[in-house]
């Protein structure tokens, strides 16, 4: 229904048609290099690694946190025991 009409192709010369012909029957041009697969590839598991490790060391960073939260809250009330009991 919304589709865009579009006009037809124009038909191409005989002089074109025969060099496409011509240039298909060549033989492929010769890559430059390495192939790029498993490069590919080795770049997926450097960024799954990075990953990994940043979530592993985020996760001792936050059980550091809270270990010393916890003991500078142990250390008050150990603080504040001590001092109630040299009052009475």
């Amino acid at each position: 229904m919304f589709r865009p009409k579009l006009p037809d192709p124009a038909p191409l010369p005989a002089s074109v048609t025969t060099h496409l012909a011509t240039s298909q029957d060549q033989d492929p041009a010769p890559s430059a290099g390495l192939p790029l697969a498993p490069f590919v590839g080795l770049g997926v598991g450097v960024v799954g690694a990075v990953v990994v490790v940043g979530v592993v060391l985020t996760a001792l960073l936050a059980a550091v946190a809270i270990s010393a939260v916890s003991v500078a809250i142990a250390a008050v009330v150990l603080r504040s025991l001590i001092s109630n009991a040299h009052k009475h």
